[in-house]
C-alpha cells in the first residue's frame, strides 16, 4: 500500500474507507512494544520501501523497531531494520543487498 509520502510499503496498511476514523497500521511491528508508539510519520525516512524494491528475496525476514534518542533531544524518532535470512540462519548485515548465500552473483563467460 501508499504511505502518504508516496512510497509504496508492503507492511503500511490505512482503513482510507472510513475517513472519521482513520487507521493507519505498520505491520513490521506487530507483536511489539513499539507498535502504540507508531505514526504515518515515521514512515518518511523508513528504510523498508528501499529495501524491498532493491532486495526481493524471499528468505529475508525484516524486524523493525522505533529508535528514540534519548541524548540528542533535537532528534527525532525513527525506524530501525534488522534482517535474517531463514535460508543461511544468519543476521543479514546490509538489507539492501542480502546475507549472499540466496542470491550468488552471476558470471558470464564470453566465447570466441
Amino acid at each position: 500500500m501508499q504511505t502518504p509520502y508516496g512510497q509504496s510499503c508492503p507492511y503500511y496498511y490505512a482503513d482510507a474507507h472510513r475517513k472519521p476514523h482513520l487507521r493507519e497500521v505498520c505491520h513490521l511491528l506487530d507483536g511489539s512494544r513499539d507498535q502504540q508508539h507508531w505514526t504515518s510519520r515515521l514512515c518518511q525516512h523508513c528504510p523498508v520501501p528501499d529495501i524491498t524494491r532493491a532486495n526481493r528475496c524471499e528468505t529475508m525476514i525484516l524486524y523493525g523497531a522505533i529508535i528514540r534518542p534519548r541524548w540528542r533531544f533535537w532528534l527525532s524518532p525513527y525506524m530501525a531494520i534488522s534482517a535474517t535470512c531463514t535460508r543461511s540462519g544468519a543476521s543479514v548485515p546490509d538489507p539492501m543487498i542480502g546475507c549472499g548465500l540466496c542470491h550468488e552473483p552471476i558470471t558470464f563467460v564470453v566465447g570466441e
